[in-house]
């Protein structure tokens, strides 16, 4: 029997949501490292190592980004929790340099759930799909008792345009094309210490799409780029730089925030995936007197975050002028060099 929609608040029905319910990266590390990587001439990206999404190689000019993206509600509110699940899956291709081409939705919900909730999700999901250039061509739904929604895309870009986040190299420059906190927003906002506005805002930078950031990225030369989600800045600024065989030096100082994310930070405010995040990068940090407000935000799991960016210092000046004239956000936060590990002062 179905439940009014207005007494179904999509949060309560979930232990933990958005990105933040990513599996452990540490143990991810360990499940994988048991796996015999696939070799196949065309499998230009796979397990070896791995990146934010697979690739194949079709022919010279064609190949086919593959990815899967899904988790449980971090808002109420259907439209935007489809919404942000759907621009979460959709930008892992274009992380990648590429265009999204089809989606299929990966659904669980509740039979008790209104049809009404479940169609605003799928709906605003369609909305999103078709913003991207896609198209939302079918899926497959299950019962859950916890929610869960998401995205399995297909994109293409060309064999040589591919960006993958092992190919940083001393001298880059470090960008962020998102501010960082909507862990620390959302869970604050559940436990009643914010208000609606700094979770209206955390909720327009969820459901913005890279698209236009990647756009204006193909234009430059790119060394390596991933996005920022579940695993926080600090987890896969690690990625980048063990990928790569590098080191990045952070200015922490230069850390971008959502309105309120480091008020909350202050106040002692984390989520649940804080300790998993620390457990897989903090090994490989290096603290200099960074605020610990600061380090928070860095350990901080991202929904449908921004894109992580690495590229020739001296291209730096004109990207930002690029992104500033066109009203998109970037800023500038560190350095990669020689050497190994992530360095933050």
């Amino acid at each position: 029997m179905e439940i009014d929609a207005a007494n179904v608040k999509l949060t309560d029905l979930a232990s933990c949501g958005g990105c933040a319910a990513k599996y452990s990266a540490a143990r991810l590390e360990q499940l994988l490292a048991g796996f015999v990587p696939v070799e196949a001439e065309n499998l230009l990206v796979g397990l070896a190592p791995a990146d934010d999404a697979a690739v194949y190689r079709l022919d010279d000019e064609r190949a086919l980004i593959f990815t899967l993206d899904f988790f449980p509600p971090i808002v109420d509110d259907p439209s935007d929790y489809g919404s942000i699940a759907a621009t979460n899956a959709l930008n892992d291709v274009f992380a990648m340099g590429g265009t999204p081409l089809l989606a299929l939705s990966i659904a669980a919900f509740p039979e008790e759930l209104p049809m009404e909730m479940l169609a605003q999700i799928f709906g605003a999901a369609d909305e999103k799909v078709r913003a991207s250039g896609a198209l939302l061509a079918g899926g497959h739904t299950i019962r859950d008792d916890e929610p869960k929604y998401g995205l399995a895309v297909v994109g293409t870009v060309h064999p040589d345009g591919i960006w993958t986040k092992a190919s940083a190299q001393p001298g880059d420059a470090l960008f962020l094309t998102k501010p960082l906190g909507t862990g620390l927003i959302m869970t604050g906002y559940k436990q009643g210490q914010i208000g609606s506005q700094q979770l209206e805002r955390a909720v327009g930078w969820m459901k913005t799409l890279n698209m236009a950031a990647a756009e204006l990225l193909r234009r430059v030369k790119v060394n390596a780029v991933t996005d920022v989600t579940g695993f926080g800045l600090f987890g896969h600024v690690r990625e980048l730089t063990d990928r790569s065989g590098v080191r990045a030096r952070l200015e922490s100082e230069r850390f971008p925030a959502i309105d309120g994310a480091l008020d909350l930070a202050r106040k002692g405010v984390r989520t649940s995936g804080d300790p998993r995040n620390r457990d897989f990068a903090a090994r490989h940090l290096t603290l200099k007197g960074v605020p610990d407000a600061l380090v928070v935000l860095g350990y901080d799991p991202q929904t449908a975050g921004g894109l992580l960016v690495s590229l020739p210092a001296q291209q730096g000046p004109a990207l930002e002028a690029e992104f500033a004239a066109r009203r998109l956000f970037l800023r500038r936060i560190g350095s990669v060099e020689e050497g190994s590990g992530v360095l933050v002062d």
